[in-house]
C-alpha cells in the first residue's frame, strides 16, 4: 500500500473518531443526563421494592441512615444501599453503636423501618439505593 493511501485512511479514521466523540458529547449533555435527588422522607419504587430515606445522623463511629423498605420477603436489606461523599462511595454495613433497629431482611407485606450504617463521612453525603437496574438518590440536606 502506498504512503498516500495510508495517510488518507488515517485521516478518514481520525474524522470518524472525532465524529463519534462529538456524538457522545451531545448524548451526555441532553435532558436525560440530569440527576434528580429525592428529599428525605420521599419514597421510590425500584423493581419490586419500595424504599425511602427518612433521616441521616452522624455518630462518632458511623453515619446512620434511617430507611423504610417494603416489597420482597426475606431479601437482604443492606444490599443495594450506597453513600457518596466527595468522591468516595461506601457500602452499607450493620450499625455497631446500637442505635435503632439494624436492617437485616425485608418483608413483603409490612413496612420495615431500620438503620443502615456507613463509615463516618466528611461533608454532605448522598444516599443511593440500587435495585433491578434502577437507582434513586436522596439529598441529605435541603
Amino acid at each position: 500500500m502506498s504512503t498516500r493511501k495510508l495517510i488518507m485512511w488515517a485521516l478518514i479514521c481520525g474524522v470518524l473518531i472525532l465524529g463519534a466523540g462529538v456524538f457522545k458529547l451531545w448524548q451526555t449533555t441532553g435532558d436525560s443526563a440530569k440527576i434528580e435527588l429525592l428529599q428525605l422522607g420521599e419514597s421510590a419504587v425500584l423493581g419490586d421494592m419500595t424504599v425511602a430515606v427518612n433521616a441521616v445522623t452522624q455518630s462518632e463511629t458511623q453515619t446512620l441512615v434511617e430507611v423504610s423498605m417494603q416489597g420482597v420477603e426475606g431479601a437482604d436489606a443492606l444490599s443495594g444501599w450506597r453513600m457518596l461523599t466527595g468522591a468516595v462511595i461506601s457500602e452499607a454495613e450493620v450499625p455497631t453503636d446500637g442505635a435503632g433497629t439494624p436492617c437485616t431482611i425485608t418483608k413483603a407485606a409490612q413496612l420495615t423501618n431500620c438503620i443502615v450504617a456507613f463509615p463516618v463521612s466528611e461533608g454532605t453525603p448522598t444516599i443511593a439505593y440500587i435495585r433491578a437496574g434502577q437507582q434513586e438518590q436522596w439529598a441529605t440536606q435541603p
